[in-house]
This record gives C-alpha cells, sequence and structure tokens, in this order.
C-alpha cells in the first residue's frame, strides 16, 4: 500500500486499502470470521460486534498513518492506537497488545517509534468517525490526528 496524497478523499483511499490488501469490497466487516496473518500462517479469528465496531476507525488509522497490513505494520498501528489511546473499544485494546507482543522482538525500533508518533497524535477512536468521512480528505484526517506535526 502505497502512502496516499492529501488531496486523496478517504472513500477512495479505503477503497484502494481494501483493494491492494485483498479485503474485499466491504473490508470483510459483514464476514462471521476473519483471517489474520501472522506472516505466511493464517489464523481465523470471531469477527465480534466489538472487532466490528473498531474496523473504519482502525482501517482509516491505516490510511492515515500510512502502516501497511504486514506484521510489522501490524504492530506498528497497534502501538501508535495503543500509544493514542483505544477509548472504550476493548477489542481494539485486546488486538493491538497482541500485534505489539508479535512484532516487538521482529522489529523493536519500527515499533516504538510508532508507540512513540502515537504519543502525540490523537486517533478516531477516541476523536470519533464524523458522518460525512466519505467526502472528508486524507489530509483532512491527518490534520485532524495531529500527524502533520
Amino acid at each position: 500500500m502505497g502512502a496516499f496524497s492529501d488531496l486523496t478523499s478517504l472513500q477512495e483511499a479505503r477503497a484502494e486499502y481494501f483493494e491492494a490488501n485483498g479485503l474485499g469490497e466491504d473490508g470483510g466487516y459483514a464476514r462471521r470470521w476473519a483471517k489474520v496473518r501472522l506472516g505466511p500462517v493464517p489464523i481465523w479469528i470471531r469477527n465480534t460486534a466489538g472487532r466490528r465496531a473498531a474496523l473504519l476507525p482502525h482501517d482509516l488509522h491505516h490510511v492515515a498513518t500510512g502502516y501497511d497490513t504486514t506484521l510489522i505494520g501490524e504492530a506498528e498501528i497497534g502501538a501508535w492506537e495503543l500509544a493514542s489511546g483505544c477509548g472504550h473499544y476493548y477489542a481494539a485494546w485486546l488486538l493491538n497488545i497482541a500485534a505489539v507482543l508479535i512484532g516487538l522482538p521482529i522489529a523493536p525500533a519500527r515499533v516504538w517509534r510508532a508507540f512513540l508518533r502515537g504519543r502525540h497524535s490523537e486517533n478516531l477512536y477516541r476523536l470519533g468517525v464524523l458522518p460525512g468521512w466519505p467526502d472528508d480528505t486524507v489530509g483532512g484526517l491527518r490534520q485532524r490526528l495531529g500527524l502533520h506535526r
């Protein structure tokens, strides 16, 4: 997944993110089970209501931050989300802790940098996703999250 231009709409960026990562047209939001990869090993987890509620903010965080969906990228986004706070999204807390614990031994410097970046950022778990998010731009979201600092 390449970095998105600040002028790209969030709807367009999320659709491209879904396509680039083989997530299907709806990102798998409606599926009962979700396939998570631990490197080359696929693991199936229940797509609970709590996990589904966290998916839109999480996916938009990927778009805004540029962290990819590799094992290390998920550890980075996990560290970033933990540091910036997951609010009442308990599934996000749990899944992010697991991702960081897996990624930290593999890429400690990258995971630490993402954590530090998150300490100086906002996120959508805390701010909320605005109703008109599809028409917002990647740059607008980055500004809202404090990623341009």
